[in-house]
Formats: structure tokens, C-alpha cells, sequence
């Protein structure tokens, strides 16, 4: 057990490290990477695996040490993936418009708003955004090992029935621009939120138009 202790402490202490840390995109704080904290998690719950495992005391600990090797193998892959991914993307996106989120170690949400896309009253997607739209796409399909999921929003104008559709046709818009580029269908899902979840005052015109929006989120399969 002494050998999972330490082993544990290495991964533990790798948090520290400058070579695991990120700058976050909002607050400008430096942060443990997702690729340091999903080794933390999957060494753990490998090591917690391999400890119930085995018919006695010398074969849990060894079961314990594959664990704890292998689910911070695991982890580190998939953190690394998603770091790789909005390193990318972020490069790709810069002066675009569109915000590259972090919203948690398995999550990036990229969000189009500001009337990016869209006129009022409109699902079809304006010549303007396509350039950017390649550039996800392009990024996209370099990163193949993750699900997408579009959702489409609107401002408050019109029936909240009315603003429903049209915020699942928008999301449909993006989705069948992004499967023309080569991002498999089977990746991506599309939701409609209506203008139940503004960011913005609805109150301006200012604000209804940063309402109309498309987020796409991305995690690991």
C-alpha cells in the first residue's frame, strides 16, 4: 500500500506543476489543466477499483497499483484531448466573435451571439458567419473523439411557442452547415431553448440581438 500512497502523491503533486496549469480564459488565474485533474480522478477511482478487487490483502494492493496506473492513463488521455481541443479552437476563433467557454473539466461551450448568424425572425444563416463556421468545422473534424450538442436561443419577440421553433431551426441551421463540412451527423444533436434563457435585456435592441444565438457544446464521448 505504501507504493499506492506514493504513487498517488506523485499525481497529487503534479497539480502544482507549471507544465499542468492553464490560464483561465475569464478570471486570467492560473488553474490546474484538465489533463492533470482527470489523471487525479482516474488514478483514484483505479486505485478505489482495484482495492475492492482480489481475494486477498497481496492481491488487492496489486490490483490497486494497476488501477491506480491505469485510470490516471485513462484520465490524463481524455484531459489531454479536451485541452488539445480548446487550445485549438481558441487559435482558430481569435477576433471571431465567437466566445470559447470552459465550463468544466469535460465541457467547452463555443458561443455565437451578437447577431452572429442570424437576422431577426430568421433561421437561415447569414453569408457573414460561414468563414467562422469553416474554422469550427475545420477543428472539429480534427477532433473527432467528442460529442456536439447545438442549441439555439432567441429574444423575446413573439409567442414562446413561435421563439421555440425557431430557435430548434437555428440549431438545425448549424448543425447541417457543420455536417456539410465534413462533422459527422452522428456527433451532433440539436436542441431549441426559445428565449427562456436570455443573457442579455431583452428590453433593447441591443440586447435581443445578442438573444439570438447558437451555443455548441462539446464533450468527450
Amino acid at each position: 500500500m505504501k507504493k499506492c500512497v506514493l504513487l498517488m502523491m506523485i499525481v497529487v503533486g503534479l497539480s502544482g506543476c507549471e507544465a499542468t496549469q492553464r490560464q483561465n480564459a475569464t478570471t486570467g488565474e492560473q488553474e490546474t489543466n484538465s489533463t492533470t485533474k482527470g489523471a487525479l480522478i482516474g488514478a483514484f477511482a483505479g486505485a478505489l477499483t482495484g482495492l475492492a478487487t482480489g481475494s486477498d490483502a497481496t492481491e488487492r494492493r496489486q490490483h490497486a497499483l494497476v488501477g491506480l496506473a491505469g485510470g490516471a492513463a485513462v484520465g490524463a488521455g481524455t484531459g489531454y484531448y479536451l485541452d488539445r481541443q480548446e487550445s485549438a479552437l481558441r487559435k482558430e476563433l481569435m477576433n471571431s466573435g465567437v466566445q470559447v467557454k470552459r465550463v468544466n473539466e469535460n465541457k467547452l461551450v463555443l458561443v455565437m451571439q451578437n447577431g452572429i448568424g442570424f437576422a431577426s425572425d430568421s433561421s437561415n444563416l447569414a453569408p457573414s458567419i460561414y468563414n467562422t463556421l469553416n474554422g469550427v468545422a475545420k477543428i472539429l473534424v480534427e477532433y473527432p473523439k467528442t460529442r456536439l450538442s447545438i442549441v439555439g436561443h432567441t429574444d423575446s419577440t413573439g409567442s414562446a411557442a413561435y421563439n421555440q421553433n425557431l430557435s430548434l431551426k437555428r440549431a438545425s441551421s448549424v448543425k447541417a452547415y457543420l455536417s456539410g463540412q465534413n462533422v459527422s451527423s452522428s456527433r451532433m444533436t440539436v436542441q431549441g431553448r426559445g428565449e427562456t434563457q436570455p443573457i442579455c435585456d431583452n428590453s433593447t435592441a441591443q440586447g435581443r440581438q445578442c438573444n439570438r444565438r447558437v451555443e455548441i457544446s462539446i464533450e468527450p464521448k
